[in-house]
């Protein structure tokens, strides 16, 4: 194919000087001539062959050197792709952390501190070096409970054992059970066999 464009240059450029006054195509024009016409194609013909050989030599190190681009650029975004991966655990790391203390400060005074912690921005309580503002923390937790007051843990009072009247034992050792029915048939039971 590179023959068929050089004799297409060649065949154009005839055209372009036929166009030109007649005294400068009789000086500087190696066209106007047939045999310095011919000198000229052969010597663009070895000059164009000394090219295809010099541009075949050099196809496998450009074919190496874009190898070596595309490893690189596999290189960096495979790092790109490992930087992205390790910030997002140490987002969700820092999340976990902030949600655990404002779990642990909701303790106190929510019913369930899960809610605290999701109606929260835990985004919001770490500063630019990682570290958690549990004064912050303290402050939201007590607005958002004047806000939903409903989420409050209940006022238990103190707490007392309640009696529980199936335990323990009767006089006699046995246990028994304390439906009427069932002591009534121990009555008539007795009465009747005389134990």
């Amino acid at each position: 194919m590179p023959e068929e464009t050089e004799t297409e240059q060649v065949e154009q450029q005839p055209e372009e000087t036929e166009t030109a006054p007649k005294a400068e195509v009789t000086r500087a024009d190696p066209w106007s001539d047939p045999e310095a016409a011919r000198k000229e194609i052969e010597k663009l013909r070895k000059e164009s062959a000394s090219y295809r050989t010099k541009a075949k030599e050099l196809e496998p190190l450009a074919k190496r050197a874009q190898e070596l681009e595309d490893a690189q650029k596999s290189e960096a975004e495979r790092l790109g792709e490992q930087l992205t991966a390790a910030q997002g655990r140490a987002v969700k790391a820092v999340r976990t952390a902030v949600a655990s203390k404002v779990e642990a400060l909701a303790a106190k005074d929510f019913a369930d501190p899960e809610d605290a912690a999701g109606a929260l921005d835990l985004a919001a309580y770490v500063d630019d070096d990682g570290a958690i503002d549990s004064e912050a923390i303290k402050r939201d937790l007590a607005d958002l409970l004047k806000r939903k007051p409903h989420w409050a843990r209940p006022d238990e009072g103190p707490r007392s054992p309640r009696p529980d009247r199936t335990q323990g034992s009767s006089g006699n050792g046995n246990r028994t059970s304390s439906d009427p029915g069932d002591i009534f048939a121990g009555l008539m039971h007795r009465a009747l066999t005389g134990h």
